[in-house]
């Protein structure tokens, strides 16, 4: 009987904000295209997407606004910080995508970055519709009181 020794994945960069903003609905893997200075800057670990958002250009689904700071050593060999950048999914996702972004008022936000067991940059992005003010109060009164419940658990024994 074999051993499953799977390694966790090394997040890079992860969007705290996302989960307390909008109601996520679905999540998808995606694999991400960068060049070589890209990965090098990211296996460094200072990738920002608290602002990025994912969507259509064309038949194709891109990253924009995510920030990825310039490799140090490549001098004149690097790339652009908040270039567009394309996901890499299948057909039949990226239709599902589009048709909930434009007919049913979705956003697809990056939930986080990080490398898979196999070395490969992957994106989780989340299919997520927007938090009215009332419901995020709502959000933050439930982990208030999950945290004061876990509190009083620990005190009683």
């Amino acid at each position: 009987m074999a051993k499953d020794t799977k390694t966790p994945n090394r997040v890079v960069a992860d969007n705290r904000k996302a989960r307390f903003n909008y109601e996520i609905i679905d999540t998808y893997e995606a694999g991400i295209a960068l060049t070589g200075t890209e990965v090098k800057s990211l296996r460094q670990g200072k990738a920002t997407i608290g602002e990025a958002h994912a969507g259509p250009s064309g038949e194709e689904f891109y990253l924009f606004n995510a920030y990825i700071p310039e490799y140090l050593q490549a001098n004149r060999f690097n790339h652009e910080t908040k270039r567009p950048r394309r996901l890499l999914l299948h057909k039949h996702q990226i239709n599902k995508l589009i048709g909930a972004t434009q007919r049913e008022g979705f956003t697809v936000i990056p939930l986080k970055i990080y490398f898979n067991d196999r070395g490969r940059a992957k994106v989780e992005l989340g299919l997520g519709r927007g938090k009215k003010l009332h419901d995020k109060r709502e959000t933050e009164k439930e982990r208030s009181w999950n945290r004061e419940k876990a509190r009083l658990m620990r005190e009683k024994g």
